[in-house]
């Protein structure tokens, strides 16, 4: 049945239960989004880092709605996510969700004090929007969610080759400073290591990366990562 309200969007999970729940005491938000989207991610992982009470429903990809009027009425691009707060304010783009809790929730767990930190974090998030996401999308499409037969193997080797050239980039980052901000973890390695993820799975062929595969060990060792990113298969 189409969703004519918020309350009617979304599907149940497996258990049969409405939504997600977590981190004890009142649901204060909600999470609009399918827990596969590389980009509702990186909001649940930065809710896992906080440690905030939320509620995530399942929207978009294989549980569809994201095209119904209600949804769109709370985020026009029929995109995931989207983050609705207690009190009824809307956010969608997942970088910007990020910011908003870390600054709003518990401002020293993520966003870096320091201005430069900062400044950088927020370069890093953004590389992932503008390099990163792009360069892997063909080679994450082509072999998770296209069968053998009607993969594009060009465009899939393409993007391979630019992911992997991005990566190098990252590499010679993190051969200077510990995190991709400098010293310090911060939300600017919450989207980078979600597309190392990806690219370790769909690119085995990869060159050494030693820098990269120092820094990633530990992001993924953090639980946040393993509950929302590495729990999660691609699909």
């Amino acid at each position: 049945m189409p969703c004519g309200t918020r309350a009617q969007c979304g599907r149940r999970d497996e258990a049969g239960n409405d939504a997600d729940e977590e981190g004890g005491g009142k649901i204060v938000i909600k999470i609009w989004g399918r827990k596969t989207s590389a980009n509702v991610q990186k909001v649940m992982w930065a809710i896992g880092e906080i440690g905030l009470p939320h509620e995530r429903i399942d929207i978009g990809g294989p549980f569809g709605q994201n095209r119904e009027p209600a949804y769109l009425a709370m985020n026009p691009n029929g995109l995931v996510p989207t983050l609705e707060e207690e009190d009824g304010f809307l956010l969608w783009e997942s970088n910007a969700i990020v910011r908003h809790l870390a600054a709003k929730h518990r401002a020293g767990a993520l966003e870096p004090a320091d201005l430069r930190a900062r400044a950088l974090a927020n370069q890093w998030m953004d590389w992932q929007l503008s390099v990163a996401g792009p360069a892997i999308t063909d080679a994450f499409i082509g072999l998770t969610r296209t069968p053998p037969e009607k993969r594009n193997h060009a465009a899939i080797e393409e993007s391979k080759t630019k992911t992997t050239t991005a990566m190098i980039i990252l590499d010679a980052q993190l051969a200077k400073t510990r995190y991709v901000a400098g010293d310090g973890y911060s939300y600017g390695d919450i989207p980078v290591a979600i597309m190392v993820y990806r690219y370790r799975q769909l690119v085995p062929e990869r060159p050494p990366l030693p820098e990269m595969e120092r820094w990633y060990a530990e992001v993924s060792a953090r639980q946040a990562f393993k509950d929302h990113v590495g729990a999660v298969p691609l699909t």
